[in-house]
């Protein structure tokens, strides 16, 4: 069974106090959001600069051939079917793997390799591959469907699907059994090749959930692509300042960022009393919680960002979406923070355990035999990291939101409309890390 907790301990933690934690947090955004005022007079992100040093010839051909691509398809495959070998065959107990890498090494485990070298889950996602293979099995173009994509859709079924993924691993009852996974992935698996099927491989690009999750956090990553496909070394702003308004993407970050503060709450002593001991059946009462932190989240968005629209003579509802890349980093920050300790004690684990699927005391592996370490961390070490993260995060977001406010309006607007922006980000760094150093 998954822990509960995904911290390390609480406030008193910190070398400091926690108060100053957070005054310095607050201080970091304001003198952020001052210098960028003053500084900072034109857009510069995007754009001609953002693909400016290409990656060297050698490395260029390394990574951007089918043979490459194809190892990693393959690779995606046969982890996919090592997974399964557990989830299908595996005795339903705490020994069995499935949970915690499903849980911990996949969702988890995404975030730094996403980070580090874009959106991987594209090549590795054993549904799009399994997709190309039929496709080229009957000689038909893998791109095309049944019906075109409609242009109106966007990133509104990886919100849903997304919606679904949080609620499965924050709520669901009984969710690291086997039957749970089985079923929920084996509802995921149908939708997303019938989707494939209707409307082609590009469904995959904002309609599955995980697909989009490792795109939009891979827009931070060192390395991008150029249009033409040439890999570039890039400011991991440039990247994320490329991320253009589409119908659902508001939802969708705003669902990332809702989510993680609810698994904060959930922690929480008085959350646990009252879904322990409350009157209405704990999986209600947790839904009803997810879906009013995410609520809350987002309609602090939408008015600050209607304000801030206001000011500059945007068309109503326009400015949120025009925005909504601002809030990416502030939810990569706060899901870095959040679940490091976990990936760092729990996949270690896991990746113990993954050497036995079967739970028969076999050694497939050869990691068997692996002891969880703290690898040289400390409880205020971490509890310090994680608090940079957060206050990096929203700095980010608030230099994404300058420059692309300068590209829609002028410069004394931009400067004055952001002001509803700045303080909807001190109160989401103030929720954040009470939440969680809530202990």
């Amino acid at each position: 069974m998954l822990p509960l907790a995904h911290g390390v301990g609480g406030r008193q933690d910190l070398p400091i106090p926690f108060s100053a934690a957070m005054t310095g947090a607050v201080l970091a955004l304001l003198v952020s959001f001052a210098a960028l005022g003053t500084l900072w007079t034109e857009p510069r992100l995007a754009g001609a600069l953002a693909y400016a040093r290409p990656v060297s010839v050698r490395v260029q051909d390394l990574v951007t051939g089918p043979a490459w691509r194809w190892f990693w398809r393959t690779a995606g495959l046969l982890a996919t079917a090592y997974f399964c070998l557990g989830m299908l065959f595996g005795p339903d107990r705490a020994a069995n793997p499935t949970a915690g890498v499903f849980y911990v090494l996949f969702w988890v485990g995404l975030i730094p390799l996403s980070l580090l070298f874009g959106p991987v889950w594209r090549t590795l996602n054993p549904l799009r591959t399994l997709h190309l293979l039929a496709c080229a099995a009957l000689r038909r173009d893998h791109r095309r469907g049944l019906r075109p994509l409609p242009q109106g859709l966007g990133y509104r079924p990886a919100a849903t699907g997304l919606f679904a993924f949080t609620w499965l691993e924050l709520v669901a009852p009984e969710r690291a059994t086997l039957p749970v996974i089985g079923v929920w992935l084996a509802l995921y698996a149908v939708t997303m090749l019938g989707g494939a099927v209707v409307f082609g491989s590009g469904w995959f690009d904002k309609g599955d959930a995980f697909e989009v999750y490792s795109d939009l956090i891979g827009r931070l990553a060192p390395v991008g692509r150029n249009p033409d496909g040439t890999l570039t070394w890039r400011n991991p702003l440039h990247g994320m300042a490329g991320l253009e308004p589409a119908p659902g993407l508001t939802t969708l970050v705003v669902v990332l960022l809702g989510s993680t503060m609810y698994d904060s709450m959930s922690n929480a002593p008085f959350w646990v009393r009252l879904l322990q001991e409350g009157p209405v059946p704990a999986p209600v009462l947790g839904t009803a919680g997810l879906l009013a932190v995410i609520g809350a989240v987002l309609a602090a968005y939408l008015a600050a960002t209607a304000l801030a629209g206001r000011r500059g003579g945007a068309e109503p509802g326009t400015t949120a979406g025009e925005l909504a890349h601002s809030i990416m980093p502030i939810a990569v920050g706060y899901l870095a923070a959040h679940y490091f300790t976990l990936l760092l004690l729990e996949g270690q684990h896991a990746i113990a355990l993954l050497s036995d699927p079967l739970v028969t005391g076999a050694d497939w592996l050869g990691t068997a035999g692996w002891q969880v370490s703290a690898a040289g961390t400390s409880p205020a070490g971490i509890a310090m990291l994680q608090v940079t993260m957060i206050v990096i995060g929203h700095v980010m977001g608030t230099v994404l939101a300058h420059d692309r406010a300068l590209a829609l309006f002028s410069r004394r607007t931009a400067v004055m409309g952001q002001i509803p922006l700045l303080v909807l980000m001190v109160a989401y760094t103030v929720a954040g890390l009470m939440l969680l150093f809530a202990a």
